[in-house]
């Protein structure tokens, strides 16, 4: 959820102080990363899921802070919604067994904390948006109980000076108008972290970003918003709409939005902290005692409070991420690309294809994004939210290819290289590269089978949302038995 804030509402004096800290923050970052003091000896990779709660009925449950006082655990924090948790799984090393192992430990956490909801009269879900939810859910007690949430949707709406509208294309195109950010709270995902030394930063992000637009494209899993069938991955569109702090003329004046793909290739990650601090305004001007330029000086490592803060209010798709933890710093890409679920073979299929690919592509003696335009990795990602499988993307080489054709000749045997460069088992390799070409090859992912089952349903006479909580019903019953989603059989 982000560090929580200790006020809802800011004056011009916070704000100026906020900027001047921001400003020394980025100052010693830069006089940090010259002096290549940070932890990076033994590469971690982490991985949060957003999850989404339902009633027995399979409508959203407004219960979040009882389900996580039931859970008990502190790798279960609250999320935007009342009717999301978030689950931090610890951070671990890639190589070995380690991902099958990691398999176990994720689907007894989510068994242990499901069994605990259960006697609240939830259920978890992992999705990338509630088919479920419909407008009515978001009027009122939709937003969980944190000074943070509010101050930021405080702050959206004073930057804007009017209400958000959100219009998405697809099938059944939507279009409305919302007086908070609850839209957002219906976007739920899976982040990926890795963490990496200064000296290999940019070529990591940037070949991430070359990544989004496959990588996407397998995962989507967030066809249906408010009841509409709109893009594969609709989450991507809602997600940067709903926390939108630009009215329609900084818009045309090319204002940068908030969430945001980026507009170059980088050097460092230098520059994505400085473009961070150049280009967006404070949301949330929260200033701390620190001061970063003494802590230094002291041998300390400084907690750089307020750049950090700023940095996670700029919501990339690929973030990059200072942290302290034991008093050593650390750089960390996190990738927020991928929605949560459908299955946790499926998440980790997924995270697997990204960290081999990583390697992979970062390691290149002439990297793929010295031969593509940045603009070709922002519109693969950009066809790959909405049109999912289906999409024809760019990739040097190859021009213009499908989906299938691109992930079975081309990223499938790079991804297995670079999981053999880490030092994953065969196994391993096998199983969960197998999930991806399972999905390469018959064409379904979450996106898909959710289309093919509800259409089949309402075919059989159902309406659209009776389809929607029969479809959830069935995706719950997959979920849990952890069968991987391309195996999934839709209704005849």
């Amino acid at each position: 959820m982000g560090e929580e804030v200790k006020r809802a509402a800011y004056n011009h004096a916070h704000r100026q102080e906020y900027r001047r800290k921001v400003q020394l923050c980025l100052d010693v970052f830069e006089t940090m990363l010259a002096q290549s003091s940070f932890e990076f000896d033994r590469p971690l990779t982490g991985m949060e899921i957003e999850c989404n709660l339902v009633d027995d009925n399979y409508q959203p449950a407004m219960s979040n802070q009882h389900v996580l006082a039931a859970i008990g655990d502190p790798a279960y924090q609250t999320e935007l919604g009342a009717y999301n948790i978030e689950f931090n799984v610890p951070p671990r090393s890639l190589p070995g067994r380690t991902v099958i192992e990691l398999e176990a430990d994720v689907r007894a956490s989510l068994n242990d904390a499901e069994s605990k909801a259960n006697a609240d009269n939830a259920h978890i879900v992992t999705i990338g948006i509630l088919p479920t939810l419909m407008p009515e859910h978001l009027r009122g007690g939709w937003m969980s109980d944190s000074t943070r949430y509010q101050a930021l949707n405080d702050s959206i709406f004073r930057a804007r000076g009017e209400d958000l509208q959100i219009d998405i294309g697809g099938a059944e195109p939507l279009s409305l108008n919302s007086g908070t950010i609850a839209p957002e709270s219906a976007c739920t995902s899976m982040q990926l972290h890795l963490q990496v030394s200064p000296a290999d930063f940019a070529d990591n992000w940037n070949a991430a970003q070359v990544l989004a637009g496959p990588q996407l494209a397998l995962g989507a899993n967030s066809p249906y918003f408010f009841g509409h069938q709109l893009w594969a991955e609709t989450r991507i569109e809602l997600f940067t709409q709903s926390t939108d702090t630009r009215p329609d003329e900084l818009k045309t004046q090319g204002v940068r939005p908030r969430v945001w793909f980026g507009e170059r290739w980088i050097t460092s990650i230098f520059d994505l902290f400085e473009e961070n601090v150049r280009y967006f305004p404070s949301l949330l001007p929260e200033v701390s005692e620190e001061d970063p330029v003494a802590e230094l000086a002291a041998g300390r490592t400084p907690q750089l409070s307020e750049l950090r803060l700023h940095n996670g209010t700029v919501y990339r798709w690929n973030r990059p991420v200072y942290d302290v933890v034991d008093g050593r710093p650390h750089l960390r890409v996190e990738n927020r690309v991928l929605p949560a679920g459908p299955t946790v073979v499926d998440m980790l299929a997924n995270s697997a294809f990204y960290y081999g690919m990583l390697r992979t592509l970062s390691e290149e003696d002439r990297p793929v994004w010295t031969k593509m335009n940045f603009s070709a990795a922002h519109t693969n990602f950009r066809k790959a939210a909405r049109y999912g499988l289906d999409a024809q993307l760019y990739w040097p080489g190859l021009g213009e290819v499908t989906t299938d054709e691109l992930v079975l000749r081309q990223l499938l045997p790079m991804a297995d290289e670079g999981l053999q460069a880490w030092g994953v088992a065969a196994e391993v390799r096998d199983r969960f590269l197998g999930v991806i070409e399972g999905r390469a090859k018959t064409g379904r992912n979450g996106a898909t089978w959710q289309v093919a089952t509800v259409q089949a349903l309402q075919a059989g006479g159902m309406t659209r949302p009776a389809a929607l909580a029969e479809m959830l019903h069935r995706y719950c019953d997959h979920m849990h038995a952890n069968e991987p989603v391309h195996t999934w059989e839709t209704p005849e």
